[in-house]
């Protein structure tokens, strides 16, 4: 995990959504980003600092035209603040490592925990399963060997 970069090396290396979304704490339009509809296995981690999320097996599909996840890959990782930006108490994920704007935390997703990690694709780079390792993220892979039988991971 790289430590926060600072202000001007983000605006260079970042494109202007993913700015504002990841240190201004706002939102992409719903239904019009890259990975709300992304089905490949693979992992998503975090645009700014590289530090791995989320697994496509806790991906799947909540109708709200953004990626919706029912866990994090390690707890850890992501840290919740309240949120009262729209008048309403919400619950808003960052991440830990880079302190980026993720999205939001809903009690309203599926299996036991019913929480959906609702997050900007323009916070998120996904790395296929077959780049994970020349990625450097192969410590990873063992989350995707229990599932070469087909059977478990969410649906998406």
């Amino acid at each position: 995990m790289a430590d926060h970069p600072e202000q001007p090396d983000l605006r260079t290396r970042l494109t202007p959504l993913q700015y504002q979304v990841t240190q201004c704490d706002a939102t992409e339009p719903p239904f019009q980003n890259a990975y709300w509809n992304e089905h490949r296995t693979g992992i998503y981690v975090d645009v700014v600092s590289g530090e791995a999320l989320f697994s496509s097996q806790d991906k799947y599909d909540s109708g709200t035209g953004w990626p919706s996840f029912s866990r994090p890959i390690d707890p850890t990782r992501i840290t919740t603040r309240a949120d009262h930006a729209l008048g309403v108490q919400r619950t808003e994920i960052r991440t830990v490592g880079s302190d980026s704007h993720l999205g939001h935390l809903f009690p309203d997703g599926p299996g036991p925990a019913g929480m959906r990690y609702c997050t900007n694709s323009a916070a998120l780079r996904f790395i296929p399963l077959e780049e994970m390792a020349a990625e450097g993220y192969g410590e990873w892979l063992a989350l995707f060997e229990a599932d070469d039988s087909g059977a478990g991971g969410a649906s998406v």
